[in-house]
């Protein structure tokens, strides 16, 4: 009678497949934690960048408040504590709070070619802008920044002035429906102000947001 023969080679070869799956399955369960991983901080981030533009909104009715308490006077010069440039390019007060990047003497011309300064929400140095607040609660932090739509400081009608404007032709008469009475329309000119507000929130969110008012 004869005995069975060991079968210890096949034993080696299931072992060997039982290895080679266990790595294969180590392998696409590190994939898919990967990938879990990576969306939920995609969602976590644009959840955290929605939330910063949201935020952009209280700089701007900040600047918005502000503008409203000036006067037209005021408003012809800079003014370094309100964050408020009488120009379209400028990025710097002097101490006379006149507009002057280069430190020349010479008041900086937004018309010149090239521009004395040119303003870039990337570049500029939010730490000269007017906090809006410091946290709103949700961890951002808002800044501000106002600039004139004019070439340089001084009244809209000023010597060698241009000024981006919204006003009315219609004075001494009015037309169709938008006559009243007999009274005439009034011819008013006044110049366009542009905020740019910045929103620094958790895990270095930034968000610019600008906004064109009168």
């Amino acid at each position: 009678m004869h005995s069975p023969k060991p079968r210890a080679g096949q034993r080696g070869v299931v072992l060997l497949l039982a290895l080679i799956m266990l790595v294969a399955m180590t392998l696409a369960g590190i994939a898919l934690y990967r990938q879990v991983g990576t969306g939920l901080i995609i969602a976590r981030n644009l959840s955290f960048k929605r939330t910063a533009a949201v935020a952009a909104d209280r700089g701007i009715e900040a600047a918005r408040t502000w503008l409203m308490a000036q006067t037209a006077a005021t408003l012809e010069q800079g003014n370094v504590v309100a964050g408020y440039y009488p120009g379209w390019c400028n990025i710097s007060l002097n101490a006379s709070n006149f507009p002057d990047a280069n430190s020349d003497g010479i008041t900086d011309n937004c018309g010149a070619v090239p521009a004395p300064s040119e303003f870039d929400p990337l570049t500029y140095n939010w730490a000269n802008a007017v906090v809006a607040t410091n946290n709103d609660g949700a961890g951002n932090e808002v800044r501000y920044i106002i600039h004139r739509l004019c070439q340089i400081p001084g009244g809209i009608n000023a010597a060698g002035q241009q000024c981006v404007t919204i006003g009315s032709t219609l004075a001494g008469g009015s037309h169709g429906a938008a006559s009243y009475g007999s009274q005439a329309l009034s011819n008013t000119f006044q110049p366009y102000f542009r905020v740019t507000s910045r929103v620094l929130g958790p895990t270095n969110t930034v968000v610019y947001t600008q906004a064109v008012m009168y």
